[in-house]
């Protein structure tokens, strides 16, 4: 092989790389991510379901607020375009029928108990209102079919005025291409993990997998943050999305102090469930001028 073929492999291969690199970027500078960097997030709520606290209902919002933590939230699109936070489509394991959130009017949905409680599938105006003012939120918009753009449209004038903070993250791409184009101050999230071995991911194609996994759509997308899940955190993509081009990681689901404590220490905002954490240790406090 001749060496100008060397060179011109060389420069290919360089080319490639610095393409893969811009495709991870995030979106930096914005404000309002420091102060949501300041909170942990339940998952769902602080729910206990053997203790009768269901996921994602107001009594696990309010234990939230006790512990002094954020929450995040699913939100779903009735079939009567109404906003309910519920994290299942299929109503079987949260509520025991058949039935899909997306199928269903509020007033149908309003009949159903979660998790064999007295607990019904908040709105997210409830949500809402119970949060504003008090800890932040990291709404997960969770769209079906085709109703990703009413999803969005709905959502974002529910939050117009809304005296809280909050952000918006979703699996899928098209809700983050949505906020760019229309809400662009909103801070959004792409969520993601490894798809090209979990099962979750059995149900995409594997272009789309691939896509989801390496957070190559971040081109397109430009999120603020990406939310990983934690176990699948050592991914190629993502350790160079944080650690090279200094992207904000969102860790989700830590289920042990251990854990929560490595994510913070890695600068990962914790998104957990299944326990309590300790108490965020107190930084000392600087010493004022004048004194020794």
């Amino acid at each position: 092989m001749k060496p100008i073929l060397y060179v011109y492999i060389l420069l290919a291969i360089a080319l490639l790389i610095l393409l893969w690199l811009f495709s991870l970027k995030t979106r930096r500078g914005q404000r309002k991510l420091q102060v949501l960097k300041q909170y942990r997030y339940a998952h769902r709520g602080l729910h206990n379901a053997r203790r009768g606290i269901p996921e994602n209902s107001i009594l696990s919002y309010r234990y939230v607020l006790a512990g002094g933590f954020g929450a995040e939230i699913d939100v779903r699109m009735t079939k009567d375009k109404h906003l309910v936070v519920i994290h299942d489509s299929d109503l079987r394991r949260l509520c025991g029928v058949k039935g899909r959130v997306e199928d269903m009017t509020l007033e149908q949905l309003k009949l159903l108990q979660l998790q064999g409680t007295h607990e019904s599938i908040p709105r997210l105006e409830e949500v809402l209102t119970i949060f504003s003012g008090k800890a932040p939120l990291i709404i997960e918009l969770k769209p079906e079919g085709r109703n990703v753009r009413s999803l969005c449209e709905r959502t974002c004038r529910l939050l117009e005025g809304y005296q809280g903070d909050y952000c918006v993250e979703s699996f899928d791409p098209r809700v983050l291409w949505w906020l760019r184009r229309n809400e662009p101050f909103i801070i959004r999230g792409q969520l993601s993990q490894n798809f090209l071995r979990r099962k979750e991911g059995m149900r995409f194609s594997l272009p789309a997998r691939l896509l989801l996994t390496t957070l190559l759509t971040n081109l397109v997308t430009r999120p603020d943050f990406v939310a990983y899940r934690y176990e699948d955190r050592n991914c190629l993509s993502l350790r160079t999305c944080v650690e090279l081009l200094r992207g904000q990681e969102v860790s989700w689901t830590i289920r042990s102090q251990e854990d929560l404590d490595k994510a913070e220490a890695a600068g990962a905002i914790p998104i957990f469930e299944g326990f309590l954490p300790k108490p965020k240790p107190k930084e000392p406090e600087k010493p004022r001028a004048g004194t020794a």
